[in-house]
């Protein structure tokens, strides 16, 4: 219901979650949220085969199971979002644009429990970081802030193709599966103001 009033948001199907490979191909949503725990299949299993299908969406967890142990498989499983459930409606449907574009985004008690000291996802710490090249480290920088390739390339005055090699590189090095895990490397690193 909440998505559902956001005038740019359709929502094209809820369901059960063993129905949702069907739905999602049917449909082909750009985003798809899942809870952790549902009645009929785990939340996490479902995301790995959501992220297994040709054509992927984007996958948030949308959950009240808010765990360093839920959260980092999560993320090492594909996620771009882990949100709570107790979001604002406003907030909600930020995130889910924010997910749409790929820029992804963490809930504010999740994103304030990892920069208090939980630990990383993935990625390998600190040495990583300091043998990024100089443009690596300000793509980081606006990883760390959320922003999508597109708004990367403007601000760095580069074509959205050089932006995405450069996402795809920093990634790699990093040893991080997506743009929050980076995110994530990007704070505790210092590279967002």
């Amino acid at each position: 219901m909440i998505l559902g009033t956001a005038p740019d948001i359709e929502v094209v199907a809820t369901c059960s979650g063993v129905e949702s490979l069907a739905v999602v191909r049917e449909h082909r949503p750009h985003v798809v949220l899942l809870d952790i725990r549902m009645p009929d299949i785990d939340g996490l299993t479902l995301l790995r085969r959501l992220r297994a299908l040709p054509e992927s969406p984007h996958v948030a967890m949308l959950t009240t199971f808010d765990t360093d142990e839920y959260l980092d498989q999560a993320l090492r499983l594909g996620a771009s979002g882990f949100l709570l459930k107790d979001t604002e409606p406003d907030i909600l449907a930020r995130s889910v644009r924010a997910v749409a574009t790929g820029a992804g985004c963490l809930s504010a008690p999740v994103l304030r429990r990892l920069r208090e000291g939980g630990r990383p996802a993935g990625g390998r710490g600190s040495e990583v970081i300091d043998s990024l090249s100089e443009r690596e480290r300000q793509v980081l920088g606006f990883l760390g802030h959320g922003l999508s390739n597109i708004e990367i390339g403007a601000r760095m005055h580069l074509g959205a193709a050089t932006v995405k090699d450069y996402v795809s590189a920093v990634l790699t090095k990093l040893g991080v599966a997506n743009r929050i895990q980076a995110a994530v490397l990007a704070e505790r690193a210092g590279l967002i103001e």
